[in-house]
Parts: C-alpha cells; structure tokens; sequence
C-alpha cells in the first residue's frame, strides 16, 4: 500500500471520528493517531528520538 492509499484512510477514519463523536471527538482521534504514528516510526527505526530532541533544544546534531 502507498501513501496515498494511507492518507486516504486516515482521512475517511478522520470523517467519521468527526461525524461520530463531534469536533472534539476529531480532535481526540486525530491526537491519538499522531503519537501512535510518533511510537511506530520510534519503534521501526525511521525516526530517531534523541536526535529530534536534541534538534529541538538547539543542539547541532550529526
């Protein structure tokens, strides 16, 4: 699946969260599914962590 496809789902998960539970229903979904997103790309490799948090705080990294 590409991520067109993903972004297609995540956006029709998102409709119905917002039709369902109302705004802050939309609001709470979308939340979740960012840090799960967020624990995923940690946990597979694809994000690093400490080096984001060191970015973050103005440390050089690399």
């Amino acid at each position: 699946m590409n991520g067109i496809l993903y972004g297609t789902l995540a956006g029709v998960a998102l409709a119905f969260a917002a039709l369902a539970f109302g705004f802050w229903g939309f609001l709470l979904v979308a939340l979740f599914g960012g840090i799960g997103a967020l624990i995923g790309a940690s946990v597979t490799g694809r994000l690093d962590l400490r080096a984001a948090l060191d970015a973050a705080r103005g440390r050089r990294v690399g």
